[in-house]
């Protein structure tokens, strides 16, 4: 028979349970501030309640009463340096963190809210109902609420999406040599996703200072607990990961409290991560004001065992049993509480002159207004202004330089200039240089700033995501092959070039993402795509596509100055390439939407881009029938692809190609000619010709990879098509 050895976690995992003794003990000012700020959320909440009700709040209402226990005693353990982000039931974990800012010392819950207490109130509110006071001038609403001079983050309607964005807001603590914890709130639902779960491995192997808040409140939508996971004990995800954990009975701030304090010490302490499972219910149904008892998956009576829990009575029953309240101020609060709402409801609302007596209106002026609608997808550029931009590309000296030299030597000047930079990707600390030697020799010349990372893109873009939005330090990150964005999709896509514009333009995602394109190297579908053509769908993503080492330096070094989020594409073909590359003069920067015309010709212009420019040089060489006009990209998204060169072509020659190598479902040059024939209709003499690969993607064999991409043949083809027409 085998022998059976008992094995035991590496990490602890306990229940806290706050006795009376342990009310009695609490500063009484502590439980003072507590009581004040349930009341405060709660008014809050049931006012915003009341107005989706009256239809005046546009799109969701998730409401937090009943879970608003872990909020305030989570909270009222941290200070505004630590930072917080949530879920999209995040009202009660947004206001908590804000009213903690703005009166660090405690709340009174007898005494008239503050002037600051008020304009937290008014502008949450506000922002809910998207209007142009809130805290993003409406375009966050209900889901997505962020000040960052709190420490709140932003909550995000992703389920799981926001959890990646807090490991990297402690990281960029640590990194800075700060005490600062960060805590990220989500609910039960979100303990079985892979964002989730992939975090909760990153921040245990770099042992950040980051709190996994879950808030257990038993149904995701409708969906129980029990239904959705084999461990309904969901604190025991932090075993798997090596994780202190901490379970806790979340209708009971005090107990929240404490877990939450030992929580915090551990992880200011320095050892790692940690894990807190707040037991909780909302008092309603996912949305909206009917109770889940409505909708059928919840009976009356477990809403009412619940509810005989309500923090609120809870606390009340203890102030007014230690002698800190009467029963008559603690109802006192909560009318005083409801009186300020309507109040600021009052400020921005009025009576609807044309609706029934009693109904209300928002007030016209308080709406954005509608031209605003685009402003911050992206910056301005000024942070351009002192850059080292070339105009004359002759004043450069270049001689020959390989492709992968010019990537690792300009990533080193800038690591070497600029100390916030940090690399991070798989295997990229390793292998003199990663999987290509992008980063070769980094990793010895700068410790600590060239991170290997798990296999995890969704972990790694999301943590990298949030040390951009936290703004001290500026992620480089490497994905080996461009199909692993679809991996990270949400990250890329929902999170990181959205929340510039999605929380009212003003901040900066200051990230670099590198990636290359692998096609006609064996290496099949799911290692070959070009994603140029998807990343320009996605408003706040810049799109740099270098082709030759000049190009790449001084894209690179553009890049890196931004604060909008930048792709820079690489390709396989030109790693090994040799090209003119800077002699001594590594800062230099190109400007963005700035093509380069690699051929001057008059009969037809052909747009290009990375990899494909030289193959479409080698076609207009081959095929010399036509005197072709090349211009190389270099930059692809549409705020800055160089309209001005093409128009000036386009006059000349009148015809124009889009030349590339990737598939045709996910063509870059799709777009691009439906905008030229948008824009340049009457100077077209024919349609827009197109080079493209095939439908399918490409695979394993020689042959068949071949038939699916396009190269100089292809080229050649269509200029002898054009030339015919």
């Amino acid at each position: 028979m085998p022998e059976h050895r008992p094995l035991q976690p590496a990490s602890p995992w306990v229940e806290v349970v706050a006795s009376q003794a342990d009310w009695d003990a609490a500063d009484p000012d502590l439980l003072r501030t507590t009581y004040a700020q349930l009341v405060w959320i709660r008014a809050f909440e049931q006012y915003v309640l009341d107005l989706a009700g009256a239809g005046l709040i546009h799109g969701p209402a998730h409401s937090s009463i009943g879970q608003e226990g872990g909020a305030v005693g989570s909270t009222l353990a941290l200070t505004s340096h630590d930072t917080v982000n949530g879920s999209h039931r995040g009202h009660h974990q947004f206001l908590a963190k804000a009213l903690h800012h703005v009166e660090p010392k405690g709340l009174d819950p007898l005494a008239a809210p503050s002037d600051d207490v008020r304009q937290v109130l008014l502008r949450t509110l506000a922002e809910i109902a998207g209007l142009d006071r809130g805290w993003s001038h409406g375009r966050g609403g209900s889901m997505h609420l962020q000040w960052k001079d709190a420490g709140a983050m932003g909550t995000n309607a992703i389920v799981g999406g926001g959890v990646p964005q807090a490991a990297g807001f402690a990281w960029s603590h640590r990194h800075a040599e700060s005490d600062a914890v960060s805590v990220t709130y989500f609910g039960d639902g979100a303990t079985n996703i892979g964002s989730t779960l992939e975090t909760m491995n990153l921040a245990s192997a770099w042992h950040l200072p980051v709190c996994f808040f879950i808030e257990n409140n038993r149904y995701a939508v409708s969906t129980t607990v029990d239904e959705a996971t084999g461990e309904p004990r969901l604190s025991a995800r932090g075993l798997g990961f090596n994780i202190a954990a901490w379970k806790v009975d979340g209708m009971d701030p005090l107990a929240v409290h404490l877990a939450m304090t030992e929580a915090v010490e551990h992880m200011r302490r320095g050892r790692g991560p940690t894990l807190v499972e707040a037991d909780t219910y909302r008092f309603f149904h996912q949305n909206g004001g009917f109770a889940g008892s409505a909708f059928g998956y919840r009976t009356k009576e477990e809403e009412q065992e619940w509810r005989a829990r309500d923090p609120l009575t809870q606390t009340a029953g203890h102030l007014v049993r230690r002698g800190l309240l009467s029963e008559e101020q603690t109802e006192q609060a909560l009318s005083q509480a409801k009186a300020v709402m309507d109040e600021i409801g009052a400020e921005l609302l009025e009576p609807d002159p044309d609706g029934k007596p009693g109904r209300r209106r928002i007030k016209p002026a308080e709406w954005p207004d509608p031209s605003w609608v685009n402003v911050g997808v992206r910056g301005d550029l000024s942070e351009l202004d002192d850059a080292p931009i070339v105009t004359d590309e002759s004043s450069i000296a270049v001689a020959d330089t390989t492709f992968i030299d010019a990537i690792s030597t300009v990533m080193g000047r800038r690591m070497e200039t600029e100390p916030g930079i940090v690399v991070m990707g798989e295997d990229v600390h390793r292998l003199n240089g990663g999987t290509n030697g992008a980063t070769r020799g980094l990793t010895e010349r700068f410790p600590g700033r060239i991170l290997g990372t798990p296999i995890s893109e969704n972990a790694f873009a999301g943590l990298a995501g949030g040390i951009a939005l936290d703004g001290r330090f500026r992620p480089v990150v490497e994905f080996m092959y461009a199909d692993f964005m679809w991996v990270a999709a949400d990250q890329l896509f929902n999170q990181i070039a959205k929340a510039r514009h999605m929380y009212g333009g003003s901040g900066g995602v200051p990230l670099v993402l590198r990636s290359k394109v692998a096609m006609g190297t064996g290496y099949g579908s799911q290692h070959s795509m070009d994603p140029a053509g998807i990343f320009a769908t996605s408003a706040g993503w810049r799109i740099a596509a270098p082709s030759t080492p000049y190009d790449y330096v001084g894209l690179m070094n553009t890049a890196l100055r931004l604060q909008d989020p930048v792709v820079v594409l690489e390709h396989v073909d030109l790693y090994t390439s040799s090209g003119p590359g800077p002699v001594d003069d590594w800062d230099y920067c190109l400007p963005v939407g700035k093509s380069a015309v690699r051929r001057a010709g008059s009969d037809v212009t052909v747009l290009s881009y990375l990899g494909m420019t030289p193959y479409v040089l080698g076609a207009v060489e081959e095929y010399a029938d036509l005197d072709a006009e090349v211009i190389d990209l270099r930059w692809l998204d549409r705020a800055s692809v160089d309209w001005d060169t093409i128009e000036q072509s386009l006059t000349k020659t009148n015809k124009i190609l889009i030349a590339e190598q990737g598939a045709l479902g996910t063509s870059y040059g799709g777009w691009l000619a439906d905008e030229i024939h948008r824009r340049y209709f009457d100077l077209l003499d024919a349609p827009v010709w197109r080079v493209t690969g095939g439908e399918a993607s490409p695979s394993i064999s020689k042959v068949l990879e071949r038939a699916a991409i396009a190269q100089q043949d292809e080229v050649v083809a269509a200029l002898a098509e054009i030339a015919r027409y």
